[in-house]
């Protein structure tokens, strides 16, 4: 067995692909998407999502076709977003971390009119689903919801940066 300094699963610099790297350098929000009640709850960690104001207000999201989230063609839906200290309930969400007993184990979670609220989220949108059909955009669905609830929590919000969690502080430097 040989000891590598270099990630064994990150291919080599020059077979890397350039739009990847450059979609890494460009921080996203990390959210957890919930449906359901009870034991048909169904949630998804996803970092591509658009918030649109107007009227009324609006939430584009890429989801991954294959996931729970989408099987029940959800109707409403919570848009959880999550702070520096959810970094394994957003993996665990994303499918990258065990969770016994499934995701929701893990939190505090009430059910609430569009779905799974967590407990000590940095706030929460409460989502009805938009009369537009989601659309295959690249790997994904691209879903479309009107803003029917807003929560703003005390906890600053997480983003996700070149493969990493990052905490979104306002900045100190005036």
């Amino acid at each position: 067995m040989t000891i590598h300094s270099d990630h064994p699963f990150v291919p080599p610099e020059g077979d890397r692909d350039p739009l990847r790297r450059l979609r890494g350098r460009m921080p996203a929000p990390v959210t957890v998407w919930t449906t359901g009640t009870g034991r048909d709850r169904a949630g998804l960690t996803i970092s591509s999502v658009l918030v649109a104001n107007g009227e009324p207000p609006r939430v584009l999201g890429l989801v991954d076709a294959d996931s729970s989230f989408w099987d029940e063609d959800p109707e409403s839906w919570v848009v959880n977003v999550l702070g520096a200290e959810h970094r394994f309930l957003a993996d665990a969400f994303a499918g990258t971390a065990p969770a016994p007993g499934g995701p929701f184990t893990l939190g505090g979670w009430s059910d609430g009119d569009w779905g799974p609220v967590l407990a000590d989220t940095s706030g929460w949108l409460g989502v009805r689903r938009a009369d537009v059909e989601p659309r295959e955009v690249g790997w994904g669905l691209l879903v479309e919801g009107t803003i029917e609830h807003v929560e703003v929590g005390a906890a600053d919000a997480m983003m996700h940066l070149r493969g990493r969690y990052l905490e979104a502080r306002p900045s100190t430097l005036g």
